[in-house]
């Protein structure tokens, strides 16, 4: 598992749990279920470079709708509507991508 060191799986396992049906994911209660807004810097830093597939520095929209399966690969993709919610909330500076200071900002909020 990509996360093993950062999050625990009983952790993972709940927080997918939460948010198995469609629109019931909320990234703030995903961050603070799976563990990784209790995490450090560092450890909030090694999560963005997972989810970060192609290694641009940035989560983009593709990504993101994708987000769920770096934790599990059956989890659900997000919905259209999930993944705009979750890239607003996290594009602070409008550039239609989230880097990893608006990442850590967002799991800290």
């Amino acid at each position: 598992m990509a996360f093993a060191g950062v999050l625990t799986e009983a952790d993972i396992t709940a927080a997918l749990a939460a948010c198995q049906a469609a629109d019931s994911f909320k990234h703030k209660d995903f961050f603070a279920k799976v563990g990784l807004a209790a995490k450090s810097a560092d450890e909030i830093k090694k999560a963005f470079a997972i989810i970060d597939q192609d290694k641009s520095g940035f989560i983009e929209e593709d990504e993101l709708k994708l987000f769920l399966q770096n934790f599990s690969a059956s989890a659900r993709a997000l919905t259209d509507a999930e993944t705009k919610a979750f890239l607003q909330a996290g594009d602070s500076d409008g550039d239609g991508k989230i880097g990893v200071d608006e990442f850590a900002a967002m799991v800290k909020s």
